[in-house]
């Protein structure tokens, strides 16, 4: 067995995983280095090319992980939504709850850092195709909560919320919901009307 693949390896990888996500969290992908990612790892600089083939590996598993937290924390909040008829606003703010959050920018800044390097990183598009799905999936089980039909095509309503939040955080907007609250009031009767029924 490859030492890479013992507990004690696999636990030094996912300490590099994480170490690396927060680096990009931070100062984004200049700030993911080897020596940096050793050092807040506690782990020798040799480490990082021992356990990834390079860094552009490493920093595709460091998006995935950043972001799988992200989604996991949006999956514990809609557990606890009750399966219920929801009017506009309400469903609305449900939206807003899951995919804005507390709007804290840093973090919103990071996800749409990581999903437009895409483009230019081969390593990272499955990475966000993946990632992707797991949102639509998110953004499906909330509309079916609300009795409401976003008819399979959830990625229209987080398209919404992509642009508003791109916009917004382009803008001196300090309150990151606003603007997407706007453009969804406006919008989600229509990419997600309500199901018949009581």
């Amino acid at each position: 067995m490859s030492s890479a693949v013992t507990p004690k390896g696999e636990r030094r990888r996912q300490a590099l995983v994480d170490a690396a996500a927060e680096l990009l969290l931070e100062g984004g992908f200049d700030a993911v280095r080897h020596r940096a990612v050793a050092a807040k790892a506690g782990l020798p600089l040799a480490s990082t090319t021992y356990y990834f083939a390079s860094l552009d590996e490493l920093i595709a598993a460091a998006v995935r992980r950043g972001s799988e937290a992200e989604i996991a924390q949006m999956r514990r909040h809609l557990r606890h939504v009750p399966q219920r008829r929801r009017g506009r606003e309400a469903t609305v703010e449900l939206l807003l709850d899951l995919l804005v959050g507390a709007g804290d920018a840093q973090h919103l800044a990071a996800r749409y850092e990581w999903m437009i390097a895409a483009g230019r990183r081969p390593e990272l598009r499955a990475v966000q195709r993946f990632i992707h799905s797991q949102i639509d999936d998110v953004v499906a089980e909330a509309c079916a909560r609300s009795a409401r039909s976003d008819r399979g095509r959830p990625h229209r309503i987080v398209a919404v919320v992509d642009g508003a939040l791109i916009g917004a955080l382009c803008s001196e907007e300090l309150d990151l919901r606003t603007p997407v609250r706007v453009l969804l009031l406006d919008v989600i009767d229509v990419l997600a009307p309500q199901t018949d029924g009581d």
